[in-house]
C-alpha cells in the first residue's frame, strides 16, 4: 500500500501546481517562468520524468533499472507514506498562502507583493521543503540507489534555485525581504 501512496504522491503533487497555474491563468496570471533566466533548467525535466518512472515501477513491479534495495521494512515504508502526505499538506498550505503571488520559476517582469504570512511565516521556501519531504518519503517506501541519488541531486538544485530567487528578491524587494529574511529562516 505504502508503494500505491508514492506513485499516487506525484499526480497529487504535478496536480496541484499544475491546477494552480491554469487558475491563475484564468485571472490572466501567467505563473510558468520556468526556465526563462537559465535555459540549462530544461534539463531537469527528462531527470524528473525518469524519476516518476522509477518510482510506478516499484509501485506497480514494471521494468525498472534497479530492483535492488538498502532494506525492507513495513514500518519504515509507511513512515515514509507519512512523510510524502506531510509533504503534500505543505505544498497545499504553500499554495493557498502564495496567493496570486504563485509562480513557477522567476517572474521578473511581473512580480506580486512579497508573501510572509500563512506558512511563509515560518518558513520561506515551504514548497522546496514540501519537495523534500515527498523525495524524502519516497526514499523510505522504495530504499534504492536510484533515489537516494536522486534525493541528494534534488536538494542540491532546490538549494540553487532558492538562491538565485532570493538574490532577485533581495533586489526587487530591498529592506522588507531583508528584514523578513532576519524573522523568518530559509527553510524550517
Amino acid at each position: 500500500m505504502p508503494r500505491y501512496f508514492a506513485a499516487l504522491t506525484i499526480v497529487l503533487m504535478l496536480g496541484m501546481v499544475w491546477t494552480r497555474i491554469l487558475l491563475m491563468r484564468r485571472k490572466g496570471i501567467k505563473a510558468m517562468h520556468f526556465g526563462s533566466i537559465d535555459k540549462t533548467d530544461f534539463l531537469i525535466p527528462p531527470f524528473a520524468f525518469f524519476y516518476f518512472y522509477v518510482v510506478f515501477a516499484a509501485a506497480f513491479h514494471w521494468s525498472g533499472v534497479s530492483t535492488q534495495e538498502f532494506f525492507q521494512s513495513g514500518a519504515v515504508s509507511w513512515a515514509g507514506a507519512l512523510f510524502c502526505l506531510a509533504g503534500l499538506l505543505l505544498l497545499l498550505w504553500s499554495l493557498v498562502s502564495f496567493g496570486r503571488s504563485f509562480r513557477v520559476g522567476i517572474d521578473t517582469q511581473h512580480a506580486d507583493k512579497l508573501v510572509t504570512t500563512g506558512v511563509f511565516a515560518l518558513s520561506r521556501n515551504p514548497i522546496y521543503v514540501a519537495f523534500a519531504l515527498i523525495l524524502f518519503g519516497q526514499f523510505l517506501v522504495h530504499p534504492n540507489w536510484i533515489l537516494l541519488a536522486y534525493m541528494g541531486a534534488a536538494v542540491g538544485l532546490f538549494h540553487r534555485q532558492v538562491l538565485r530567487e532570493e538574490d532577485y528578491l533581495k533586489r526587487h524587494y530591498g529592506k522588507p525581504y531583508s528584514e523578513y529574511c532576519s524573522r523568518v529562516r530559509r527553510y524550517f
